[in-house]
């Protein structure tokens, strides 16, 4: 099994428009996928001239990648309530998640949809926990968990910066294989929109 490193963020917008590349790989029994949290934002309230910046590049993904943004998404990023964004809490998720023996994968595509699709409030645990509930992992294990490890994303989120600073990583996505110790950064850009290739490209790295 080879091994792919994947540099993430839940709040990015990219990393939402490469959800389908990076399911291709985690669906697929040849590939052994390894997440490393990003911590792009720390619970930020976004101000309306970044609002407008987000919307522009989520044009810009839906073009490029395929994907799509949800109605109550857009209402809520071009409406008058606040708009906080926090990578920290649902990289926690994905972490527990994970911990009580989920795909992190699982989580955080759940999380993408919530946030992306239906506009929910991701940035708070309630929405975390019922996003947790409905992925079928025991409420009050899952409350504990997320109430004792406030520290788990910190940690994980520096040991991210520290590997992306040894291999120039810059942003998010990124993707990496490992084979036989070293790590090459894989073109995924140039696969937006063409499962069909991408997926031949990672026969071809067998």
């Amino acid at each position: 099994m080879v091994t792919i490193h994947y540099f993430y963020d839940p709040m990015c917008g990219w990393c939402y428009g490469a959800t389908p590349l990076i399911e291709s790989v985690v669906s697929s029994d040849k590939f052994k996928v390894v997440f490393h949290p990003g911590g792009m934002l720390p619970a930020k309230t976004i101000e309306p001239a970044f609002r407008q910046h987000i919307l522009d590049s989520d044009q810009r993904i839906s073009k490029l990648t395929g994907v799509q943004f949800g109605q109550h998404y857009l209402e809520r990023v071009t409406g008058n309530e606040e708009l906080v964004l926090d990578s920290y809490l649902p990289i926690r998720a994905v972490l527990v998640g994970e911990a009580l023996g989920l795909n992190p994968f699982t989580m955080l595509k759940a999380i993408q949809k919530a946030h992306y699709m239906d506009g929910k409030t991701v940035n708070k645990l309630t929405t975390l926990e019922e996003i947790a509930v409905q992925l079928g992992l025991d409420q009050k294990l899952w409350q504990e968990k997320m109430q004792t490890g406030q520290t788990l994303e910190i940690d994980a989120i520096d040991d991210s910066h520290r590997l992306m600073a040894r291999l120039g990583v810059q942003g998010y996505p990124t993707l990496f294989l490992e084979d036989k110790g070293q790590l090459k950064r894989l073109p995924h850009t140039e696969y937006y929109g063409q499962a069909e290739q991408w997926h031949d490209f990672l026969d071809s790295l067998i």
